[in-house]
Order: structure tokens, then C-alpha cells, then sequence
């Protein structure tokens, strides 16, 4: 791969990145608000830094979770030793998000799948809550991604 790419790589990955982190705190807000998912990406186009984000792939896994929760949820709760709207908001959403990215966007390998959600955690969750978002992403991800897991190996 020659430089160029290379950068461009670098470029996209950085984009979506950031989608996914105001996807984050976009999903929160909807979570706890209630607001309309229109309402909250328009909220969140206007704020400063959003240019930084792949604003398609923002969209896409806003109105993916909202679209597609009772899928989502219904995938992940296998793997939670509670329900999961008991689960605390912040962990909630990461678990949503990459619920809809494990089962939608078989372009992205699922390490990470795991590993975004991962430093997702860090930075927004709970002292530990990494720890519960990879253990539940690392069992989900092996009935989700079963070939791909085992093609791991």
C-alpha cells in the first residue's frame, strides 16, 4: 500500500472514529431525552468539531440502533447477566453501537468492533466498565460472528 493510501486509510478510520463517538452521545441523549432522532442529529451537526466525524457513518449508526433496537437488544441479552435496560446509560449505548456494527457492518472485523467499543468505555464509562463491555462484546461476538471468529483462529 503506498503512502497516499496508507494516509487516507489513517483518514477514514480517525472520521469514523469520531462518527462513533458522537454517535455515542448522541444515542445517550436519546436514550435519556427521548428526543426525536431527527431532532438529535441536527442537534449534533451544528456542533463544533462534528466536521471531524464521517458524518454518513454518524447517521447510519444513530438511525441503525434507533431502527433496529429490539434486534439489538434481543442479540446482546444472551450475554448480560441482567436486563438491559438496568445496565448503566453509558454502557447501554456502547453495547447498542457495537451490537448494531457486529451484526450490520460485516465490513468491519469484529476485533474492532470490540476494540472501538473498548476505548468507548474508557473514555466515557465507569472506572471498569470496559471490563463489562468486552465481556460481553468477546462472548456475544462468537454467535454473531461465528464464522469469522473461528476463521480467526
Amino acid at each position: 500500500m503506498s503512502e497516499p493510501d496508507r494516509n487516507a486509510l489513517r483518514r477514514q478510520q480517525h472520521r469514523r472514529r469520531q462518527a462513533r463517538r458522537q454517535a455515542l452521545q448522541a444515542l445517550y441523549q436519546w436514550q435519556m431525552t427521548g428526543d426525536s432522532v431527527p431532532e438529535i442529529l441536527a442537534q449534533f451537526r451544528e456542533h463544533e468539531g462534528f466536521e471531524r466525524a464521517d458524518g454518513e457513518y454518524f447517521d447510519e449508526l444513530v438511525r441503525g440502533v434507533a431502527g433496529g433496537l429490539d434486534e439489538i437488544d434481543a442479540a446482546l441479552a444472551p450475554y448480560l447477566n441482567r436486563d438491559l435496560e438496568s445496565v448503566d446509560p453509558v454502557e447501554r449505548a456502547i453495547l447498542r453501537l457495537a451490537g448494531y456494527e457486529l451484526l450490520h457492518r460485516m465490513d468491519l472485523p469484529y476485533r474492532v468492533v470490540i476494540n472501538e467499543a473498548i476505548e468507548l468505555a474508557k473514555k466515557f464509562g465507569a472506572e471498569q466498565s470496559h471490563r463489562f463491555v468486552n465481556g460481553v462484546l468477546d462472548n456475544a461476538v462468537k454467535d454473531l460472528r461465528r464464522i469469522e471468529v473461528q476463521a480467526a483462529r
